[in-house]
């Protein structure tokens, strides 16, 4: 093998590669997230989720967005051909049960937001690359980038009979997913950038608009419906205000 050919067989390695270890441990983040939140008070009370059904929480919320994302590019999920993905998921569901439920809700409110904020641009770049990949225009593109780091949580939260999260108040939680995808849409498509470059700058730029939402309490504009149609605006607190030692996660 010359010189040039073991560089490009290198490289081609560390890009295949170190996708798929990116993509395990964000899976593995939204599957400890989905263990975590299906304990919470207002998810658990009232229906009493079995040890199976904590799990199978888990995995929807770790592979869920991948499959949904595969699925509309007629593609076999990754999370099924390669057997990593659902022994973490697994694994990130046992340590969510395991952890103690006091200290588990409050590390889930506060330092985790750091992770999941990490999982949710990382799905939203490698879904707009995978759609063009296959050829999908803009829009679409953008679409399936969207699709990837939210549609897991939309199968917990309709599982445990709540609002999706992605149609409610929240901290730019549908936002970050498109920002993420216009972005590296721009500079894979538009500016030529490989794939690396392109997904790094947008990570980094949802990531950052994603932690500034969570720490400044920024959120989706509500319509502009009366007083008594729209009912209490409860005031939300920040990450800001979560990360004080005092501070003690309040639940319905």
């Amino acid at each position: 093998m010359d010189l040039q050919t073991y560089f490009a067989y290198l490289a081609s390695f560390i890009t295949v590669g170190s996708f798929v270890i990116i993509d395990l441990i964000a899976a593995t983040t939204n599957a400890l997230n989905g263990a975590l939140l299906a304990q919470r008070p207002d998810y658990y009370k009232g229906r009493q989720w079995s040890v199976v059904g904590i799990l199978l929480l888990a995995i929807f919320g770790g592979i869920g967005g991948g499959v949904s994302r595969d699925v509309l590019l007629n593609k076999v999920p990754s999370s099924l051909s390669n057997p990593w993905y659902l022994i973490l998921c697994v694994l990130a569901g046992l340590i969510g049960m395991l952890i103690s439920y006091k200290g588990g809700q409050r590390f889930r409110e506060t330092f985790y937001q750091f992770m999941t904020a990490f999982s949710l641009p990382w799905y939203a770049a490698i879904g707009v690359s995978a759609a063009l990949t296959a050829g999908l225009p803009d829009i679409a593109a953008i679409a399936v980038g969207v699709v990837g780091p939210t549609a897991g949580r939309f199968l917990i939260d309709i599982t445990a009979g709540h609002s999706a999260k992605q149609f409610i108040r929240g901290e730019w939680f549908v936002g970050t997913a498109v920002l993420t995808s216009i972005v590296f849409l721009v500079c894979s498509k538009y500016l030529g950038l490989s794939i690396w470059p392109a997904t790094l700058i947008s990570f980094v730029v949802g990531f950052l608009f994603r932690m500034a939402a969570l720490w400044f309490a920024w959120e989706e504009p509500l319509p502009k419906l009366p007083a008594h149609v729209v009912g209490e605006v409860a005031r939300r607190e920040s990450l800001k205000e979560k990360m004080k030692p005092d501070w003690e996660p309040k639940y319905d």
